[in-house]
């Protein structure tokens, strides 16, 4: 409720050196006292809430809410808000209440604008063609849909107009600032929607844009920023210099140290440090932290890009029109550089210049290594890689999303129908190149790429073994989560019970799902039967939920397929020898990280520790700093302990198969 001002208190405020153009467009809340308001010129509809008490500032600083040397046009102002020092003017805007605005240079909003919604980022490919439409509740698989399903374009021009419909609904002539928000030596900012808790300190200039903050997890915008055309969600940050134009940035993401960004995505818990990226679509956790460090018209996902990660994306004919796709895990060491157009396979690691054009996206958890000018692919060594189980346990350990609404479906397991079809695919590749080249040729060729007959009898062992260890995971999940007194009911339990995952599964940037899944709901999309993009983000979210039933649809049919057995028909026995193979299979595996995690406490290993003794100080020092000893590692324990609890497991489910003989 809001009164016109008291002629005393008119009076009062012009005694305090403030001006109105018509004091009558002035309306005040009950409690409302003027003597807090000073220095300030009015004009238009101004609304102003009470200002009773005192604030602390970092330090102990107390000042009383009110307004202090600003000049406000248009502006509605809740309770207990502190805005002093405004040296242009705030003009066009409702400011929430509890609200901290000092020492800024211009706020404003000079027209209808949408706060950032609707801009397109031309993502992957920069002559155009993959545009991306940014809006408050984009998330990884709609934006993936969007810049990948260019094959239907009735589905695209649908999903257009759902987005365009909500961009439609939040456009406005009235800029928004929530509650509690703390604006303070800022320079410019128009257009621009700020959510409540957000902080923005020292940021130069922020134009048409969203700052999707809250109160469970706040935005903060810093020192030196410089922002167009951006959405920034909630319990991101961007501080430090950043540079960042036609850019989403997803919930839970830090943009920092000078990071320069054009017309990319990034999606939940993305980190860009000190680097550039241009036309990215870095799905959730990729990670880049060097001044060095270029990322340009490509698709990432849970990747850490080394120092120098470099690409190029045209041939110096065309232009920039090619792209690439690192799938998802996949990792580049410090100075590798890959020609576009390119296709890096899940989880693998990329060391040195590949000019070549390499598809490995059949050959998961490889190694892609250049030496002396040539590609060179080690199939499924990253198995056995401790660093890429690391990765897979801190993932989801390091998910920042506070907000409980989460608009990312993000799925962290490293085995999944996606990674082992593709494993089954490489196992047949590999079976096929010994059969074209001889099994005793010493090189084969693959996507200009080239296997050594050591690599390739390799990569048959780490396959089978992660063959083994995920179709072995799903069959005791299946047995553990049933109830069954006899053969036939376990039997009837094992049946799926739905045919949807059957056959090829994909990874939506974050989302693990069957194919045919996702057809469906484009279908309705594109059938007018989703009618918002809420709609189309909780159709994502049903598919995530239902994955462990999807999962063992497609198990149920692999293991039948892979080990030349009918599940509907199993005996107790040969069920057992399947847990038993999966036993095998997990331990050898671990066994293999163990020995590789081992390798970081050799003695090349602690090389430069003990800089100014021998043999003995250079020990010392080491176990100070890394620890006193190989076993004693929390990692390696973990592993230990890992082989031990899947021992346990075996014989329980064990246990339980055999009350039923």
């Amino acid at each position: 409720m809001y009164r016109n001002l008291t002629n005393d208190e008119i009076a009062m405020l012009k005694a305090q050196a403030c001006s109105a153009a018509d004091w009558s467009e002035i309306q005040v809340a009950e409690g409302f006292s003027a003597e807090y308001v000073r220095s300030v010129r009015f004009s238009g509809k101004i609304r102003l809430g009470a200002f009773t008490r005192e604030i602390e500032l970092p330090g102990g600083m107390k000042k009383h809410t009110g307004l202090y040397h600003a000049t406000l046009h248009n502006v509605i102002i809740g309770d207990e808000c502190c805005i002093e020092n405004v040296k242009n003017y705030i003009a066009n805007y409702t400011i929430g209440s509890r609200c901290y605005i000092e020492n800024v240079d211009i706020i404003l909003t000079d027209s209808l604008t949408s706060f950032g919604n609707g801009v397109e980022a031309s993502v992957l490919n920069e002559t155009g063609g993959r545009e991306v439409v940014s809006f408050d509740r984009l998330t990884a698989q709609t934006a993936y849909i969007m810049a990948l399903y260019r094959h239907r374009p009735e589905l695209i021009s649908k999903l257009r107009e759902l987005i365009n419909r909500y961009v439609q609904s939040v456009s406005s002539t009235m800029g928004h600032i929530g509650n509690d928000v703390t604006i303070v030596d800022a320079g410019y900012i128009k257009n621009v929607k700020i959510g409540d808790c957000c902080k923005i300190e020292g940021a130069s200039r922020l134009k048409n844009g969203s700052l999707n903050s809250n109160a469970d997890a706040p935005v903060h915008i810093g020192v030196g920023v410089i922002g167009d055309d951006f959405i920034v969600c909630s319990g991101s940050s961007v501080e430090d210099g950043v540079t960042f134009s036609r850019c989403f940035v997803g919930q839970a993401c830090h943009l920092g140290h000078n990071y320069s960004a054009s017309d990319s995505l990034f999606f939940s818990n993305c980190q860009g440090e000190n680097g550039e990226a241009c036309a990215i679509f870095a799905g959730p956790f990729t990670v880049t932290h060097h001044k060095s460090t270029l990322l340009i018209a490509g698709m990432f996902s849970f990747m850490n890009a080394g120092s120098g990660s470099n690409q190029s994306n045209h041939m110096y004919k065309l232009g920039p029109m090619h792209q690439g796709i690192m799938e998802r895990g996949a990792k580049t060491t410090s100075d590798s550089y890959i020609l576009w157009p390119a296709k890096v396979g899940a989880f693998s690691l990329v060391m040195g210049r590949h000019v070549s054009h390499q598809d490995t996206s059949n050959l998961p958890f490889s190694y892609l290594i250049e030496n002396h000018g040539t590609s060179f692919i080690m199939p499924g060594a990253n198995l056995k890689s401790v660093g890429t189980i690391r990765d897979a346990k801190k993932w989801p350990q390091r998910d920042g999303r506070k907000d409980p609404d989460k608009l990312d479906m993000i799925n962290y397991n490293l085995l999944s129908p996606y990674t082992v079809n593709k494993m089954l695919q490489a196992v047949q590749i590999l079976k096929d190149l010994q059969a074209t080249a001889g099994p005793n040729s010493e090189t084969y060729t693959y996507q200009s790429g080239v296997i050594k007959r050591s690599s390739l009898l390799k990569g048959f062992k780490y396959y089978g073994l992660a063959i083994d260890k995920f179709l072995g995971n799903s069959l005791i999940s299946r047995i553990m989560q049933s109830s069954f007194s006899n053969l036939e009911e376990l039997r009837k339990a094992l049946c799926p019970e739905s045919s949807t995952g059957l056959h090829h599964w994909v990874d939506l940037s974050g989302l693990i799902a069957p194919r045919s899944a996702v057809e469906k709901l484009m279908d309705r999309i594109q059938s007018g039967e989703i009618e918002s993009v809420d709609a189309i983000t909780e159709g994502f979210a049903q598919i995530h939920r239902k994955y462990y039933d999807y999962e063992w649809t497609w198990a149920y049919r692999i293991i039948n397929e892979y080990y030349g057995m009918d599940l509907s028909e199993a005996t107790v026995e040969q069920l057992i020898g399947l847990i038993e193979r999966w036993k095998s299979s997990v331990v050898e595996l671990d066994k293999m990280i163990y020995d590789d995690a081992r390798k970081e406490f050799s003695l090349t290993a602690m090389t430069s520790f003990g800089a100014d003794g021998g043999e003995e100080r250079r020990i010392a020092d080491f176990e100070q700093v890394r620890g006193s000893s190989f076993e004693s590692n929390s990692f390696v324990k973990s592993i230990l302990n890992h082989i031990d609890i899947k021992s346990a497991l075996a014989t329980q489910v064990k246990e339980k198969l055999e009350t039923i003989c």
